[in-house]
C-alpha cells in the first residue's frame, strides 16, 4: 500500500493513532502473522479463539512493521499503534480506502468450484502482456481479501482476486473492497448450503458482486449453469461455456490419456486452437475463463493460447501423477456434490479400470446424506468400478454405489485395505472435502 500513509489509514477507519509515530509514513502490505511481517508493513493484532495478535505486536515491531491495528495496546509499548474498536472492520475500511485510489484492471473471481483454477488460468493469460497481482494460496475471505487488496502495488496493471463465501452479506463486503472491473462467475453448485439453503440462495449469495460493480464493468458467467444463463444486470454480459449459445465457446475437445486437453475456442465468428496442461475436461472452463478475460482486455489470440499453454496446477487440485503402478488424480483439496461429480466424468475418460476414492463432503445442510448417497449412485451410473469411501457421510457414498461401493470407518482402514483392491494399469480419483484430509490416501497410493 505504498501509495497509503499511516494518517490516510487511521483516517479511513476512525482510528486513533498512538504511541511515537510518523504521520506521512507510507504503508507496505496488510499482514496477520508477525513472523512474515517485512519493513513497512501494517500487522493487524487479530484475536482469535486460540492466539491472541496481541501478544505478538512486540515481534512484529522488531522485524519492521510500519504500524499495528490493535484493540488494545501492550503494556509499555511506545511505537506507532493504529487503536481501533474492531480490528477486522478497520482492515476492511482501510482496504476499501486503499481500494478507491487504484485505476487498473480488477477481475474478481466466485462461484462454488473451480475459483482458484480460474484465478490461476486468468493470471497466467494476463501475465502474457500485463505485469499481475493475484490472489495467494485461499486468502480469499474477510481477512484474506484485504490481505490480497494491500498487495498491490503502482507496478502492478491488472489484480486477479479471488472471493470466497459461505454466508449471504459476506460477497457485499467483499465487493464493496474489491471493487471488481470485470467478475467472473464459474459455476452454481451445492456448496455452504448449511448457510444457504439451496443453489438459489447460492445464486443469490454469490450475485451480490454486482452491487459495487460500475455499470462499464464486463460480467463473464458460465452460460451452461442454468441459473447463470438467466443471469440479467446492468454490466455487459458475456457468456461462456460448450452450449452453443455462449458467446465464447469450446468445440472439439479432446481428453489424451494423460489427461491432458486440447480444444478450440470460438468468438465473434473465429476460433484458435489452444492445448491445456492440466488434468479433466473440468479445465476447460478454466481455459474458456481465461480467454474470455483476455478477449475483453484486448489481448491477442496467440497471447491467450500461451497463456493457457503456462497455467500450472496448484496443490493438489486434480494432480495426476504416474506411480509406475497406477494413474493417481489427487484432488483432494476440496470437494462439493458439483465437483466430485465433474471429476467422476473426467476419471472416466480415461482408459482402464476407473477407481473412486471419496470422502465426506462438509457444509451440505440438512439433505447431506442424500447428497452423498446421490455421488454415490452417480460414480456407478457412469461406471465406476470400484468406489471406496471412509467417513461419516461417506457410508452413504458406499451405500448409493451398491455393490460397487466399500466403506471403511477411518482412513488408516482404508490404506491398509488399498493393497488387495488396487490393480496395476488402474486409474483412480481421491476426492473429499479437505477437513477429512484425504492427501493422506494419495500418499498411501503412491507407495504401493
Amino acid at each position: 500500500m505504498r501509495n497509503m500513509t499511516l494518517a490516510q489509514a487511521a483516517a479511513a477507519c476512525g482510528g486513533k493513532l498512538c504511541g511515537r509515530y510518523d504521520e506521512n509514513s507510507p504503508l507496505g502490505r496488510i499482514v496477520i502473522d508477525s513472523r512474515a511481517v517485512e519493513p513497512g508493513d501494517l500487522f493487524a493484532a487479530y484475536k482469535g479463539e486460540r492466539v491472541d495478535g496481541h501478544d505478538y505486536i512486540a515481534a512484529a515491531f522488531d522485524k519492521g512493521a510500519a504500524c499495528c491495528v490493535a484493540q488494545r495496546i501492550p503494556e509499555g509499548e511506545t511505537r506507532p499503534i493504529l487503536l481501533v474498536e474492531d480490528v477486522q472492520r478497520a482492515l476492511e475500511q482501510i482496504a476499501e480506502a486503499y481500494r478507491s485510489g487504484l485505476s487498473l484492471p480488477v477481475i474478481g473471481i466466485t462461484g462454488s468450484v473451480g475459483k482458484t483454477s480460474a484465478k490461476e488460468m486468468i493470471a497466467s493469460v494476463l501475465e502474457q502482456r500485463f505485469r499481475v497481482l493475484k490472489t495467494d494460496k485461499n486468502l480469499n475471505n474477510q481477512i484474506g481479501v484485504p490481505m490480497t487488496v494491500s498487495r498491490i502495488e503502482p507496478e502492478h496493471q491488472a489484480a486477479v482476486v479471488e472471493m470466497g463465501i459461505s454466508g449471504f452479506g459476506e460477497m457485499r463486503l467483499l465487493s464493496r473492497i474489491v471493487r471488481p472491473t470485470v467478475a467472473v462467475f464459474t459455476v452454481i453448485g451445492h456448496a455452504h448450503l448449511e448457510f444457504l439453503h439451496d443453489r438459489q440462495g447460492v445464486f443469490r449469495a454469490k450475485t451480490e458482486m454486482l452491487e459495487y460493480m460500475d455499470e462499464d464493468g464486463v460480467v463473464l458467467v458460465n452460460g451452461d449453469d442454468d441459473l447463470l444463463r438467466q443471469l440479467s444486470c446492468k454490466q455487459k454480459l458475456y457468456r461462456f461455456g460448450l452450449g452453443e449459445g455462449n458467446e465464447i465457446r469450446a468445440v472439439d475437445v479432446c481428453l489424451d490419456e494423460s489427461g491432458r486437453t486440447s480444444c478450440r475456442i470460438c468468438h465473434d465468428g473465429r476460433s484458435f486452437p489452444v492445448r491445456i496442461p492440466a488434468y479433466g475436461q473440468h479445465m476447460v472452463y478454466a481455459a474458456l475463463e481465461g480467454a474470455a478475460v483476455g478477449l475483453v482486455l484486448g489481448l491477442s489470440e496467440e497471447e491467450i493460447a500461451a497463456g493457457i499453454a503456462c497455467y500450472e496446477t496448484v496443490g493438489r487440485r486434480s494432480a495426476v501423477t504416474d506411480t509406475g503402478k497406477i494413474t493417481l488424480v489427487d484432488d483432494s483439496y476440496n470437494a462439493n456434490p458439483d465437483s466430485v461429480m465433474c471429476g467422476v466424468d473426467s476419471l472416466m475418460q480415461l482408459p482402464g479400470r476407473h477407481v473412486c476414492i471419496l470422502g465426506d463432503m462438509l457444509e451440505l445442510g440438512e439433505k447431506e446424506e442424500a447428497m452423498h448417497r446421490d455421488v454415490g449412485a452417480y460414480a456407478a451410473s457412469r461406471g465406476v468400478d470400484l468406489v471406496l469411501s471412509s467417513g461419516t457421510l461417506g457410508a452413504a457414498i458406499a451405500e448409493g454405489a451398491g455393490e460397487r461401493g466399500h466403506w471403511f470407518a477411518s482412513v488408516e482402514e482404508l490404506n491398509r485395505a488399498l493393497p488387495g483392491l488396487i490393480r496395476e494399469g488402474d486409474r483412480v480419483l481421491v476426492k473429499a472435502s479437505r477437513g477429512m484430509r484425504f492427501e493422506r490416501i494419495a500418499e498411501a497410493l503412491k507407495c504401493l
